[in-house]
């Protein structure tokens, strides 16, 4: 069976990132599409819902990572720009909906492309914030 390009695949929050993950301080913003015959930029829609797209970057906090990259970006399909929980500096969050699109690069190396429909305070923040 051959997948079709941009195949997006479900995945669990506390798989991709099982030691958590922080927000990047003032990295969330809107997408933009940019169409090279007039030179205009214009808001992206996610190609499967229509909704408009954010991107956030994120620390990933798995210590086992060492002195490799942390930070990578997530994409939220929703029809506003999603709110950070607290808006703290490096506050951790966890994304809802979140889906894994694999493909290959332009140099012919394996990549991927994470993408959520929203994101909240983790589990144990908000229990310990209702104590």
């Amino acid at each position: 069976m051959a997948l079709r390009g941009g195949t997006r695949f479900a995945v669990r929050c506390e798989d991709v990132f099982p030691a958590g993950c922080a927000l990047v301080p003032e990295s969330l913003g809107e997408v933009e599409d940019y169409d090279e015959k007039t030179g205009r930029r214009s808001p992206a829609k996610d190609k499967l819902t229509g909704q408009r797209v954010w991107q956030v970057r994120v620390m990933d906090l798995d210590p086992e990572l060492g002195k490799r990259s942390r930070e990578t970006t997530v994409k939220i399909s929703a029809d506003y720009q999603p709110v950070p929980p607290t808006g703290a500096p490096f506050e951790a969050v966890e994304f809802e909906g979140m889906t894994v699109t694999p493909y290959v690069s332009n140099n012919n190396r394996m990549a991927y492309s994470l993408r959520a429909t929203g994101m909240r305070a983790p589990a144990g923040v908000a229990k310990k914030a209702a104590a």
